[in-house]
């Protein structure tokens, strides 16, 4: 514990010790040069301490100082006064380096005890200028802005970023999204697929939020942001199986917390609120809750609401308060791409099975469920009479396949051979993808 050179008494012990220590290493070396006796040993066990082990057949060599203490089967064991002086002062060597230690770290204690006070008053100051160094840092290195911190409720950032996300890309640039809550504006329902980033802008606002009331710049070109009470999210749940409780209860749990203590000056980050639960029952939760937060006096909180379910952009035309936006996506030839773009007005498909091709899922799976949508989407979400043959009779060319729609489109008749050749090669690159 002790650095050498603070204390006399324990730098004197320490040598004392490393000079028996070495004074017994090379005794071995020393005695068989001294007696002639080559395959003299010496060793340690608990029992006798350190000894000098010589076969019988050189008992004839041995010195006359050597005591003997144990004879064993092939050898006798022996030690010598000054080898019992140097193992005490080895073995009482770590005692006595341990209690002088002891010793001298609770007198340091007592010295540092009378310098509390200041010791700790610096040390808190070393880690404030810390916390700023970094958050000054960071904002140096990644273009981010001093924000205007306002009495006023309001909530505007332009081209926010998430400080996380931006950094985990690779290869690509993340795309920044502007929140200005115009006047009167209390709920914004954020409708949009899956990866399309719809829950990173909602956390990206409540990091934002955040950094700007404890002092630091943010990563955007511009915000003026109004003091809030407090945050409150709800976002992703997992199973508490230990409590009892599924991830529908605790999202539940989660939220009657936000109603319950929620003000006109939180922000309210909800995502995926009903998920949990049956679709009819999910949009009736969300929508009761959406209507709650606008109506009642004492929440009419700023909230980001970020929902599937596209019933609720109805209540945009109900509630003065509420906003729809969506995240844009682009599609061409049955492709597509989210520009993780949020822009104004409700999604009007959901692209889930876009997302599931994107993720893998087989052809036949894709296909299926399509046609299974279109269906459910004619009868109203009624339940749908099943073919038993349908997997095991895929058509050939499904109403919903692109590459009728190309021959649909080709004048054969035109074609010349190496032109239908390279067109069959490209249909068999595009569309035989494992």
């Amino acid at each position: 514990m002790i650095r050498p050179g603070y204390s006399a008494e324990l730098d004197g012990v320490l040598e004392r010790s490393r000079h028996a220590r070495e004074w017994i290493a090379n005794l071995e070396a020393v005695e068989r040069e001294r007696t002639g006796i080559k395959s003299l040993k010496v060793g340690y066990n608990k029992v006798f301490g350190y000894y000098i082990e010589v076969t019988h057949a050189n008992t004839t060599a041995i010195p006359a100082e050597y005591i003997r203490k144990q004879t064993l089967v092939n050898a006798e064991r022996y030690i010598t006064p000054e080898m019992k002086e140097y193992e005490t002062l080895v073995l009482n060597a770590e005692e006595r380096i341990h209690e002088v230690e002891a010793r001298l770290f609770k007198e340091l204690c007592a010295r540092l005890a009378s310098s509390a006070v200041r010791l700790l008053s610096t040390a808190r100051a070393l880690a404030q200028l810390d916390v700023l160094a970094s958050l000054a840092e960071t904002a140096a290195l990644y273009g981010y802005v001093r924000p205007q911190v306002v009495e006023e409720d309001v909530l505007e950032i332009h081209d926010g970023r998430h400080p996380v996300v931006e950094h985990s890309l690779s290869g690509e640039r993340f795309v920044p999204n502007d929140v200005l809550f115009e006047e009167g504006e209390r709920v914004r329902l954020i409708t949009g697929p899956n990866m399309s980033g719809k829950s990173t802008l909602i956390r990206q606002v409540a990091l934002i939020v955040l950094l700007a009331q404890v002092g630091s710049f943010v990563p955007a070109t511009a915000a003026r942001i109004g003091l809030v009470d407090r945050i409150f999210t709800r976002i992703g749940a997992q199973d508490e199986i230990h409590a009892g409780q599924s991830t529908f209860m605790v999202e539940m749990v989660e939220t009657a917390n936000i109603l319950h203590h929620a003000t006109p000056r939180s922000l309210l980050i909800l995502d995926e609120i009903g998920r949990g639960t049956s679709t009819y029952d999910g949009v009736s939760i969300a929508w009761a809750v959406v209507e709650y937060l606008h109506n009642h006096p004492r929440l009419r909180s700023k909230t980001l609401f970020a929902t599937h379910y596209h019933e609720l952009t109805q209540l945009a035309n109900l509630l003065p308060g509420v906003r729809n936006y969506n995240v844009a996506v682009s599609e061409a030839e049955g492709q597509v791409v989210f520009l993780h773009k949020i822009i104004p007005g409700g999604a009007d498909r959901s692209y889930g099975i876009h997302v599931g091709q994107l993720a893998g899922l087989p052809n036949p799976v894709v296909q299926r469920a399509g046609e299974i949508l279109q269906q459910l989407e004619a009868s109203s979400g009624k339940a749908v009479r099943i073919n038993p043959l349908a997997p095991k009779q895929l058509a050939l060319f499904p109403e919903t396949n692109p590459l009728l729609s190309e021959l649909k489109s080709i004048d054969v008749n035109a074609l010349s051979p190496i032109e239908a050749l390279n067109k069959l090669f490209e249909w068999q690159r595009k569309y035989l993808k494992e």
